[in-house]
């Protein structure tokens, strides 16, 4: 009767296709698509807020600041990868070109605000701490605003007037962001309660 070394039977079972073991990639299908998904979910839910809302007003304004804000949030305690952020604002601002005929101008300073975001997320403790989830995007949405402010400066700055026109609608929409950090929150909490998010 005739016995199979255990060495060799070892060694075939290793080799054999699909049995070796992988590194685990950072970035998993499910996250880079649930990225994309909650992208072009926020880009096309604050389309319909101010369509809906009978055009950009204050009102309509903050009612999309508060829900992308608040999807942002629960994106970023969702998939807790560092550069969740920067790639958020790759996928929105391609949506933005793409499908709503966004200006690609504004795209820079968002970038350029998301690392900076990203930097304080990390130092605050990365994406498994609420605190720092919470201060990097109010950072992220208080730098890009100042941005924009900045370029709006430049461009009426022979008419004060529609200058402070300009930083009204600035704050209305910062107010509005972080009103939907709060309901983000809540939301999440909502999720934990119900089993849908687990940490």
């Amino acid at each position: 009767m005739s016995t199979i070394d255990p060495r060799v039977s070892d060694l075939s079972a290793a080799s054999a296709p699909g049995s070796l073991r992988r590194g685990r990639r950072y970035w998993s299908v499910s996250d880079l698509v649930m990225v994309g998904t909650f992208a072009a979910l926020a880009k096309v839910t604050g389309l319909l807020i101010v369509l809906f809302g009978g055009g950009m007003n204050p009102v309509t304004l903050m009612a999309s600041s508060i829900v992308s804000t608040a999807l942002l949030l629960v994106l970023l305690h969702r998939v807790q990868r560092l550069g969740t952020l920067t790639i958020f604002l790759l996928v929105s601002a391609v949506v933005d070109i793409l499908i709503l005929g966004g200006n690609p101008v504004r795209i820079p300073a968002s970038l350029l605000a998301g690392v900076l975001a990203e930097g304080v997320i990390w130092l605050l403790g990365g994406y498994r701490r609420m605190v720092g989830l919470l201060i990097g995007i109010a950072v992220h949405e208080f730098l890009v605003r100042a941005i924009s402010l900045g370029v709006g400066a430049l461009m009426v700055r022979e008419e004060p007037r529609l200058l402070m026109m300009v930083a009204a609608v600035v704050t209305l929409s910062y107010l509005g962001s972080l009103l939907g950090l709060w309901l983000g929150r809540r939301f999440i909490q909502e999720l934990r309660h119900a089993g849908i998010i687990h940490h």
